[in-house]
């Protein structure tokens, strides 16, 4: 009778489990409410899992397939990159990156005989390598994403042949997507994690300025929100190449110097899972690599793949209303602008690297954009050119209706709150006309600068994703990517030194902001802060390479711009910025791409 009970017991475990997970799965994906229903879900499939394991052989011998218990596995995981996705907590991840990795080694999907004929095992199998793809995408196992894009590109075709009365259209269209994003992002294989690195990120140089720098209040970054919403974009299921790049750039790098591993017990078939750290049982090189304790936690992220503007207004309203006082928060949106914005935009060609541009030209860009920071016009209500209501992000599909329009005025109640945003649009300059409190901008140029210019700007950016995000999260490869150049046109010890020329020039430009007497208080504010410093580093490489960038037309579509204005000091043509550009050209062979200012 008791045998009897066994297989009964199961799934009732099963049903239970499946229960609790569906309520966490339909639960607001934002919001720290939340974490109780988590440890429901964990411990009912821990008890799932710790069940099957005393009882495999009566299990079996009733009919358990090894799929189920690579689901039961699956699950696991999957329920841990759901509460990463909440919380951003590396823990999570490398969770669920352990246990996708044990199914992958252990072969719980790979049944024989009947099994492979089974459409339901199938259909979860091929799940468990589209979840296992996003899991590595994002902690950046290289190797493994590859090696898992093969392995469901095989499975798809060999579903296809054995499975002949089925459509497996959708999973074609999955094998589409994570080809395009590994092709997107290993043309330009980061030599760098797009991680903060404190050994490559953090300047002894400017630490003293650091450990004794005051401003009238300093606020914690604590919490983002990153947006998409472009036609044809790269993407995989719903992280597009933007997001992911600005997700890995928020992040910190572990360095694994201080894990310190723990005497684990392993089971033969099962899981030995530490909730508080790593489920220390398929690859502790891995856990090494990816667990440092002394680590600040990440900041919280919240990932939204073609919002709608009210769901893109709800989660903002929810994250601000739980936001600390002491806290910024950074907002990344990059969405195209609405067809009127884009018929402001002049439309001629842009040849870059083609022509000499005069002196008198470059030196004005810099004072004209400074200018420009101070003499926005307000309209007192009335509507007038590149207001609060006439440009605006387009987050709907092509013909919308005007409910897909997110206006710069939409943002406008949440300033109340300290904001760091980054607009990547070529409507992005409709968001510089201030109103609220201040807040902290960087607007991306209205126009991408090409080597090509037979590629036009919707089709360079889907390819490749936004050149503007591209300089802020990764700069010399967005730099080497904007002149032509591969990964293997530099040989190693040139791009080595080319990063070594860049890292020293942002030591220096860190250790100016930090004693300029004439920062605003904006970026005084949220100077101290890594994640944020490093992105206003890179914003001033990103605006001087494109000012001193040789042209055949109007500049002012392809520059940034922010504000406030940072000190004139560190402007796209002052000395100590242009002549970092001026050397890595030099050092990189593409000097005749640009024309630097002499005076």
């Amino acid at each position: 009778m008791a045998e009897e009970d066994v297989p009964r017991n199961f799934r009732a475990l099963v049903e239970n489990a499946d229960r609790k997970f569906a309520r966490v799965r339909d639960l607001p994906a934002f919001g720290r409410a939340q974490s109780h229903y988590f440890h429901k879900v964990f411990k009912a499939y821990m008890k799932l899992w710790n069940y099957q394991q005393s009882h495999r052989p009566k299990l079996v011998a009733s009919g358990l397939n090894r799929w189920e218990i690579g689901e039961i596995a699956s699950r696991i995981g999957q329920l841990y990159f759901s509460q990463y996705m909440r919380t951003s907590e590396a823990r999570f991840l490398l969770e669920s990156y352990v246990f996708y990795e044990a199914i992958l080694k252990r072969r719980y999907f790979e049944g024989e005989g009947e099994e492979r004929k089974d459409l339901s095992a199938r259909s979860k199998e091929l799940r468990f390598y589209a979840r296992f793809l996003l899991v590595a995408l994002i902690v950046d196992r290289r190797e493994m994403v590859l090696h898992l894009a093969e392995k469901l590109r095989a499975l798809v075709d060999d579903s296809k042949s054995n499975f002949r009365e089925t459509n497996f259209k959708e999973w074609r269209i999955v094998v589409q997507e994570i080809t395009r994003f590994t092709k997107a992002d290993v043309d330009l294989t980061y030599v760098r994690p797009l991680r903060y690195c404190a050994m490559l990120d953090s300047y002894p140089a400017s630490q003293t300025y650091l450990a004794r720098f005051h401003a009238k209040k300093l606020f914690k970054f604590r919490d983002a929100l990153l947006a998409s919403y472009h036609r044809n974009e790269v993407k995989y299921a719903e992280v597009t190449l933007d997001t992911y790049r600005m997700m890995q750039c928020l992040e910190w790098e572990p360095s694994g110097s201080f894990y310190k591993k723990r005497p684990v017990e392993t089971k033969e078939n099962g899981f030995v899972v530490d909730h508080t750290l790593t489920s220390g049982i398929i690859d502790m090189k891995l856990a090494a690599d990816m667990a440092d304790p002394s680590l600040p936690p990440n900041p919280r992220k919240a990932v939204l793949y073609r919002p709608t503007v009210s769901h893109l207004l709800a989660v903002l309203a929810m994250i601000c209303d739980e936001l600390s006082p002491e806290c910024v928060m950074l907002i990344y949106l990059s969405a195209s602008g609405g067809p009127a914005a884009r018929e402001n935009v002049a439309q001629p060609e842009n040849a870059v690297g083609s022509s000499r541009t005069s002196k008198s030209k470059l030196l004005g860009r810099a004072s004209q954009e400074q200018k420009s920071y101070k003499s926005e016009p307000h309209s007192n209500g009335h509507k007038s050119s590149g207001g609060y209501y006439d440009d605006y992000l387009w987050l709907g599909p092509r013909g919308g209706s005007g409910s897909n329009n997110l206006y710069p005025g939409d943002l406008i109640p949440f300033t109340r709150k300290p904001l760091f945003l980054v607009i990547d649009s070529d409507t992005s300059r409709a968001f510089k006309a201030e109103r609220g409190e201040p807040v902290a901008l960087l607007l991306s140029p209205l126009k991408p600068s090409l080597e090509n210019p037979s590629s036009a700007d919707d089709t360079a950016a889907a390819l490749n994703g936004s050149q503007f995000t591209f300089f802020l999260t990764a700069p010399l490869q967005a730099f080497c990517q904007m002149l032509g150049l591969s990964n293997s046109d530099p040989e190693p010890e040139v791009y080595d030194e080319a990063e070594s020329i860049l890292s020293a020039s942002f030591s220096e430009w860190e250790t100016i902001l930090l004693t300029s007497k004439v920062l605003n208080l904006v970026w005084a504010q949220v100077l101290p802060d890594q994640f944020l410093r490093r992105l206003i580093l890179r914003f001033i490489f990103c605006r001087s390479v494109l000012t001193c960038l040789s042209r055949t037309e109007d500049d002012d579509p392809y520059l940034p711009q922010c504000h406030p204005s940072l000190p004139d000091s560190l402007s796209p043509v002052s000395k100590t910025v242009q002549s970092t550009v001026e050397r890595l050209a030099d050092h990189l062979g593409v000097a005749k791409s640009f024309h630097f200012s002499k005076t």
